[in-house]
């Protein structure tokens, strides 16, 4: 993530008015809302992945490390339905405005979910590392970054759900907030390195865990920024300050 990151969004002349013409397929209709759900429902069951990733590095469990390795696979699984089912929507009922745009955001919104799927994975396996370490006795806060990330997850599926921009738009700010923790964390980590070496083998792999929840936080951001796009036809950009 990109320090100071703030974000404007494009609009007016940049973009050309799109005409909403609503569809009148009942079975068309059904079938948005069942990709819809199908899509919140992947980005739920990454966003347990992350949360089990987490305990397993905070409690230092093998076990649950162990099933967030092997869970990955429904998340796989998922990502590839997701398309399929977008795909087919395309094919076959060739929609215009914002339920073209829904459909884009799908097939845009499933290699993000997919991708936090995976840090959960990295997670896990720095977890496996972590354990095998005498951890010190200084005490280190992951856990609030990581429920703010898992928070910021959760409602951005609502926003998807719910097809809300305004919600949306308190997600993106939500991301700079984390943006902000992350980056204090981090420089804990590295300052405490710096005065006591010998914690190194214990810090490196806990950096890439801060490291990771922070790639998370941008995949929730672009979540975010795919909502407003389906729903106002305005892209999301980001300039770093």
């Amino acid at each position: 993530m990109t320090q100071g990151i703030h974000h404007a969004v494009t609009r007016g002349a940049q973009h050309p008015v799109v005409t909403e013409v609503p569809h009148t397929s009942q079975e068309f209709e059904q079938n948005l809302n069942a990709l819809a759900e199908h899509l919140v429902q992947m980005g739920t069951r990454a966003e347990h992945q992350v949360e089990r990733a987490m305990k397993a590095v905070i409690e230092r469990d093998d076990a649950i490390a162990d099933a967030v390795i092997a869970g990955d696979a429904a998340i796989n699984a998922d990502e590839n339905d997701i398309d399929a089912e977008a795909l087919q929507l395309l094919a076959r009922y060739q929609p215009l405005a914002a339920d073209l745009r829904f459909v884009a955001m799908c097939l845009k919104a499933v290699i993000d979910i997919e991708r936090i799927g995976d840090l959960a994975v990295d997670t896990a396996r720095r977890a496996h590392e972590l354990n095998r370490i005498q951890a010190p006795a200084w005490h280190f806060d992951l856990q609030s970054l990581a429920m703010s990330v898992t928070r910021a997850l959760r409602a951005v599926l609502a926003c998807v759900r719910g097809k809300d921009a305004e919600g949306a738009e308190q997600v993106l700010q939500e991301t700079l907030q984390i943006e902000q923790v992350y980056a204090r964390r981090l420089a804990e980590l590295l300052a405490h390195v710096a005065t006591d070496p010998a914690t190194i083998t214990w810090v490196l792999p806990l950096t890439s865990v801060c490291r990771y929840l922070g790639r998370i936080g941008d995949y929730v951001r672009n979540l975010a920024g795919q909502v407003i796009y389906m729903v106002r036809a305005e892209h999301v950009r980001y300039v770093g300050s």
